[in-house]
């Protein structure tokens, strides 16, 4: 049996995908927060065991170089590419964007075509099945945009620093974002109410607070470091208004956590709305929707006159997988890319 697992290896999560005779079978993610010491990306491997077991080929994307545990992206790629070779050996290959997949070594020499290129993975493998769409990947901590035009991603930017510019990367996510990141009032009793600028409060704290259950999406620590509870969640946004959660009705706090998140999603229309009049789409051309932000990013399509459908759908995936799929969508897309470029590359020596 031929074993291929993909990699996306995150400042926050590991994401992992396990392809069996080229058919995916296992899509898990794992918490890894890198800004508390390397050991994090060991002890995420460990537990990602069961998925890696006996894999030949091991295909990997990374955007954990951003992480502040390193002086420079530069120095983050070269640690982590060095630190999955000795975990995987040749059998890594490192995804560079367009120069494809290359070895450690070849890596390390290109770091800006080897970092932050998971949302080029995944467009790539949009492209493989659906000529014309937009790519909406909303994650923990960003939200990628790409258009995708004869099976081809175009993307007028390729680095952070340029897609931050052109729209292509909006720096907001569904759980991690701290609240101060998306608002600086929010309406509450009446009155508009100027936020505390303190890391005191998360969207996920917002979208506990309206009922959203994330049990298996947030898999990092509170802002103050106690639970996930609705009633934790409302305390910790009620401090960003200088108030105890008392102060008003669980109704009333809904309000004012429903005009954040209606903020958040605003950015994220503007982003797309941006992208999309530089790259103009056909009116047929689908959003397709990645991450674990799936259910927001169909709101956002059906804002945007388009039909939605998942990463996991296009790939003809159903139920659980089709989930798992789409919320960890680059870590499917690194293996199926892997997967592709070794059948090529065979029939190029028959």
């Amino acid at each position: 049996m031929t074993i291929t697992v993909g990699l996306d290896v995150g400042g926050a999560h590991l994401k992992v995908a396990r392809f069996e005779n080229n058919a995916l079978v296992d899509v898990r993610q794992f918490a890894c927060p890198l800004w508390k010491g390397l050991e994090n990306l060991g002890h995420s491997l460990n537990a990602a065991v069961p998925l890696l077991s006996g894999a030949q080929h091991v295909a990997i994307t990374m955007t954990g170089e951003l992480s502040d545990l390193f002086d420079s992206r530069r120095k983050g790629v070269v640690v982590l590419a060095d630190s999955l070779t000795a975990a995987f050996g040749h059998k890594a290959q490192f995804f560079l964007g367009r120069r494809g997949f290359c070895d450690a070594e070849t890596a390390k020499t290109h770091p800006d075509d080897t970092g932050s290129m998971n949302f080029l993975a995944t467009a790539e493998a949009v492209g493989r099945h659906r000529k014309s769409a937009l790519l909406i990947d909303f994650g923990s901590t960003t939200v990628d945009l790409v258009t995708v035009r004869g099976g081809v991603p175009e993307a007028f930017g390729i680095s952070d620093a340029e897609r931050q510019t052109t729209g292509e990367l909006v720096y907001t996510g569904l759980t991690r974002t701290a609240v101060m990141g998306v608002v600086t009032s929010a309406p509450f009793q009446g009155r508009w109410v100027g936020l505390a600028r303190e890391y005191l409060a998360t969207m996920a704290d917002v979208r506990r607070v309206l009922g959203e259950d994330l049990e298996d999406i947030d898999l990092q620590a509170t802002a103050d470091g106690r639970g996930k509870s609705q009633e934790e969640s409302l305390a910790r946004l009620a401090r960003m208004l200088g108030r105890e959660s008392d102060f008003g009705t669980l109704a009333a706090w809904r309000v004012t956590a429903s005009y954040i998140r209606e903020a958040q999603l605003r950015s994220i229309v503007d982003g797309a709305s941006l992208v999309m009049s530089a790259r103009p789409l056909p009116t047929g051309a689908p959003v397709v929707a990645a991450g674990i932000g799936e259910r927001e990013v169909v709101e956002v399509a059906g804002r945007l006159g388009r039909n939605c459908e998942s990463f996991g759908q296009i790939l003809g995936l159903d139920g659980a997988l089709m989930t798992a799929a789409t919320h960890h969508a680059p870590a499917v897309a690194v293996g199926l890319l892997l997967q592709q470029a070794a059948k090529t590359a065979t029939r190029a020596e028959l």
